[in-house]
C-alpha cells in the first residue's frame, strides 16, 4: 500500500534545531529523524512512499532523492506555503492511490502495518485511525481521541482529558475519496475539519495499538526516542 507522510512541519518548540532544517530531519543519534520512518517502512515491506513537504521542503528532497539508497521509491508534493494537514494532501490528490498510509512525519511507531490495512479493508470504512490508550502509560501526549462501544472515533479534539482516554499514534489509513471533502481554497486541518465530518457520519474507525508510540514534538521527547533507540528492541 502506498504510504504518505506529512512532512511540512516547522517545529517551533524545537528551535533552534529547526531555524535551517524542517522538523522530520531533526538529527536522532546522526540521522534525520524522517529516515527512521522510511527504513522502518521498508522494513515492512513498504517500498512507495509520497512525501508532502513545506518548510525547507527542498533540504529534505535533496537528502533522500528518489529514495534508491535506502531501497524505496520515493516521490514528493510540495506546497508552496502553508496549507494545513488537509490542505496539503489535496495538493497531491493526482498523486495519491485508491487508498493509502498516512504518517505524521514526526511521529515514530514501530508496528506492523498487515493487521491494520487488512482491518481497514474488511471495515470498509473512508478511514481507520491507530490510536494508544493513555491508561496504558503516560506519553506525555495530551489525549485527543474518545471511542464509542463498537470501536468508532466519537470524538477528536487536541489537549481533551477526560473522557478522552486515547491519543492519536500519528498512523491513519484513508480511500482516496477522503480528499474530495477537502476545500482547494484554503488552508485546511484534516484533524479539525474533516474528521469531525467522517465522525458525524461514523466513517472514522480506531485501531487500538499497544506499542507505545515516539514523537519529537519537543526536546525531552526526543531524548525518549533516542533511549528506545538505544535499547536495541528494534531491528532496521
Amino acid at each position: 500500500m502506498q504510504t504518505v507522510i506529512l512532512a511540512g512541519g516547522l517545529g517551533k518548540r524545537l528551535m533552534p534545531l529547526t531555524r535551517d532544517i524542517p522538523k522530520p530531519m531533526v538529527p536522532v543519534l546522526g540521522r534525520p529523524f524522517l529516515e527512521y520512518q522510511i527504513r522502518w517502512l521498508r522494513s515492512k515491506g513498504i517500498r512507495k512512499i509520497l512525501l508532502l513537504t513545506g518548510y525547507q521542503g527542498d533540504k529534505i528532497q535533496s537528502y533522500f532523492g528518489d529514495g534508491r539508497s535506502l531501497g524505496v521509491v520515493l516521490a514528493y508534493s510540495h506546497e508552496p506555503g502553508p496549507l494545513g494537514t488537509g490542505g496539503s494532501l489535496k495538493l497531491a490528490e493526482n498523486k495519491l492511490e485508491s487508498s493509502f498510509l498516512l504518517l505524521y512525519g514526526d511521529s515514530f511507531l514501530p508496528m506492523d502495518f498487515g493487521g491494520l490495512i487488512q482491518r481497514f479493508r474488511n471495515a470498509d470504512k473512508t478511514g481507520m485511525i491507530v490510536v494508544y490508550d493513555s491508561r496504558q502509560y503516560d506519553t506525555g501526549v495530551p489525549c485527543n481521541i474518545c471511542l464509542d462501544k463498537e470501536g468508532f472515533v466519537a470524538g477528536y479534539k487536541k489537549g481533551s482529558m477526560k473522557p478522552y482516554y486515547y491519543i492519536d499514534a500519528g498512523i491513519s489509513v484513508f480511500k482516496r475519496e477522503v480528499v474530495d471533502l477537502i476545500s482547494k481554497k484554503r488552508k485546511v486541518s484534516l484533524e479539525e475539519e474533516i474528521f469531525p465530518r467522517l465522525i458525524k457520519k461514523q466513517e472514522l474507525i480506531a485501531y487500538i495499538s499497544k506499542q507505545l508510540f515516539y514523537d519529537i514534538g519537543t526536546h525531552e521527547r526526543i531524548k525518549r526516542f533516542e533511549e528506545f533507540l538505544r535499547s536495541g528492541t528494534i531491528k532496521f
